[in-house]
Formats: C-alpha cells, sequence, structure tokens
C-alpha cells in the first residue's frame, strides 16, 4: 500500500467511510459518530486506536500494513473486497487478527474473493468455495476440502479430483 504522509489514518478513513454513505443516500458521520463506528472495528483487528493518529501507511510494518487494508475494508463496508495475498508477510498473530477481522466482515450481501498460495489462511477463514488457478485459468472448483487435497497433493491431487468429476459425468 502506498504511504500518503501528511494525511492522518483517522481523516482518511472517515472521509472514504462518508463518500460511500453519502453514495449509498446515508448521512454523514461527525468525528465523534464515526469514533464510535470505528472503534469496534479497531478492536477486531487488536489496532490501537494511536493507529488513527499515524500518517497513512507511513512507517507502517507490513503486518500493520494489513491491518490497514482490512480497516480500511471494514470501514467502506464493501459490497465486493477482493484480497490478494492478504497473509504474505504476515506474522502468525496478525495473520490470526487478520482472518478474524476477514471472518467479522461476511455479510450475505457481500461477497470476498481471496487470492492465496497457502492453506493456512483458510484454515483461519473457512472459505465457502474454493477455486485453484493454474497458468491463468480456473482449473477445479469445490468445497473447502480441495485446500487439502491441493496442500497435500498437489495439483496432481486436482487433476485426479478432476478426472474423477468428469468420470461421474460421462457415466450419467
Amino acid at each position: 500500500p502506498t504511504e500518503v504522509p501528511g494525511v492522518a489514518n483517522a481523516d482518511f478513513l472517515r472521509l472514504a467511510c462518508n463518500a460511500r454513505r453519502t453514495a449509498r443516500g446515508l448521512p454523514e458521520l461527525d468525528p465523534i459518530e464515526f469514533y464510535g463506528f470505528l472503534t469496534p472495528k479497531l478492536a477486531a483487528l487488536n489496532m490501537d486506536p494511536s493507529f488513527l493518529n499515524r500518517d497513512v501507511n507511513a512507517g507502517f510494518s507490513g503486518g500493520e500494513k494489513k491491518r490497514n487494508e482490512i480497516l480500511q475494508l471494514a470501514v467502506m463496508e464493501a459490497d465486493l473486497a477482493i484480497l490478494d495475498e492478504i497473509d504474505s508477510g504476515l506474522d502468525i498473530d496478525a495473520l490470526r487478527d487478520v482472518s478474524a477481522a476477514v471472518v467479522g466482515l461476511r455479510r450475505p450481501d457481500a461477497a470476498t474473493l481471496m487470492v492465496t498460495h497457502y492453506k493456512r489462511l483458510l484454515s483461519l477463514v473457512a472459505p465457502d468455495r474454493v477455486h485453484v488457478m493454474e497458468a491463468g485459468r480456473i482449473i477445479y472448483s469445490g468445497g473447502p476440502e480441495v485446500a487439502d487435497v491441493l496442500e497435500g497433493e498437489g495439483y496432481e491431487g486436482v487433476r485426479k479430483l478432476l478426472a474423477a468429476q468428469e468420470e461421474q459425468v460421462g457415466a450419467v
């Protein structure tokens, strides 16, 4: 994420939140209302409120930047979130915090697409569906158990699942 020196995180988040609210026909939140709206989101990410006084991403560690990205996502209340390797560079505590926050953001009227190369994120988030890509195409889709096959047997295991699926279709 880009550093934005001179722009406090609190100001950036409130402006983004209010832009989203007005686009939805909702009234803007004043600073006190916004702090009340933001406090539980900070707590969900185990972020100290002092983050709000820091410039956007300026001097943040990798884990702090990831947490801040999820905080931005939570504030925006996105209908669609695409998280590309959100687990990259996180230590185990930050991974747990970020994963818990992503789970907490789930809504029946919203979707989250997560791209990862590691099962550890999927273990914490428990996805509804897993899609396996190879050479830029989805080659197999299934439930969370697909991640176990991929982790244990690699792409060859997924190819076996695909072959079994094709046999079932051919038998019908």
